[in-house]
């Protein structure tokens, strides 16, 4: 056997072995990221009372974050602008009678009009679908081309495993 030919087959083996390792990985981010493609994952701020379900916030943290605990939200821009606004300055309070904005407040740029996102959304959202079958389509190939199938599965369970175990430290 040729330099060439083994350099060839290690690397085909390489290839299965570490494409059925990470393959519940790429599972679990195409998935989780196509859903949060559309934002289902984020509590509503515009007043609807929208709330995601409590596994489909955990899963997003954990894919964003690479935890499930979520950090405290801070209050958006436009509420600490106000109350900054409504609360007088040093000057004012003097009685200086001149009404200054507070050192470091610059004007607000104007805002952009919206953009049209729903058709990239679309994309990416297609594009996590792929993934998803590629992976599974990749999987299916590694049991169904190989002399090993039980190395393929414990490769498949430590993909599990790994990542499950890593997130209870």
């Amino acid at each position: 056997m040729s330099a060439g030919h083994r350099l060839l087959k290690f690397t085909r083996q390489l290839h299965l072995y570490l494409g059925v390792f990470t393959a519940p990985m790429l599972l679990f981010f195409a998935v989780t990221g196509g859903l949060q493609t559309f934002g289902w994952h984020e509590a509503a701020r515009d007043g609807s009372g929208y709330r995601p379900p409590a596994w489909l916030a955990s899963l997003s943290m954990l894919h964003k974050k690479q935890t499930t605990v979520a950090p405290a939200r801070r209050p958006r821009p436009e509420a600490a602008g106000a109350e900054r606004a409504a609360a007088p300055t040093a000057d004012a309070q003097a009685g200086t009678g001149e009404h200054r904005p507070p050192a470091g407040a610059e004007a607000r740029p104007p805002r952009t009009p919206p953009r049209h996102l729903l058709p990239m959304k679309i994309f990416f959202v297609l594009v996590s679908l792929g993934l998803l079958l590629s992976t599974l389509t990749g999987v299916y190939m590694a049991y169904r081309f190989t002399r090993r199938p039980r190395l393929v599965s414990a490769l498949l369970a430590a993909g599990v495993a790994v990542p499950v175990l890593l997130a209870l430290l």
